[in-house]
């Protein structure tokens, strides 16, 4: 998704809750300028800013990158239909193009050699876990880290401040579920 399609969902999104880009950074905390340039398409922010700029309108990642509030009732997807929701060196692949009537999100995740959920810990309300499948993930939640290899996991609730950091040479894969679904 290019710079301009990300500033104009945001446009949309922040207009159909009825905020002006001033609100929008006063519930954010971030300065009136970062709402400006995301949605002129100048700048595109990491993963971890928008999902701290869209809790503040609240709508979460997956719906700002669906917006279709259509319940599905597939049951089976192919590895092409999984829905990007990433950005960047790190890839969230959703199973399921909308997440409206669902109460649990399903990912297949990537993340390249030394990328990050960025220096701020994510927090939001639900329970996240995960399995990694290759590479190597540092994962930091509240003071504890440790790195995880293939086969092994993690589960917490996602209200504990987290960070996820590929380390090492290769690329790393987890399959993640949370619920609800708020990322």
């Amino acid at each position: 998704m290019t710079n301009d399609e990300v500033g104009a969902r945001l446009r949309h999104v922040r207009l159909l809750h009825g905020l002006s880009q001033r609100a929008l950074a006063k519930r954010a905390g971030v300065v009136n300028s970062t709402i400006s340039l995301i949605e002129s398409g100048q700048t595109n922010p990491s993963v971890g800013a928008l999902k701290r700029i869209l809790d503040a309108v609240p709508i979460g990642l997956a719906e700002f990158f669906s917006l279709t509030p259509e319940r599905t009732e597939k049951a089976f997807y192919a590895s092409e239909e999984l829905v990007e929701i990433g950005k960047g060196r790190i890839s969230y692949r959703q199973v399921g193009d909308t997440l409206f009537g669902r109460a649990l999100q399903l990912l297949k995740e990537r993340y390249e050699p030394g990328a990050d959920t960025g220096r701020v810990p994510l927090v939001h309300d639900g329970e996240e876990g995960g399995i990694v499948l290759a590479g190597r993930l540092e994962v930091t939640v509240d003071d504890e880290r440790r790195v995880l290899g293939p086969g092994d996991a993690y589960y917490f609730s996602s209200r504990r401040p987290h960070r996820f950091r590929c380390v090492g040479p290769n690329p790393c894969e987890v399959v993640s579920a949370c619920t609800p679904p708020t990322f």
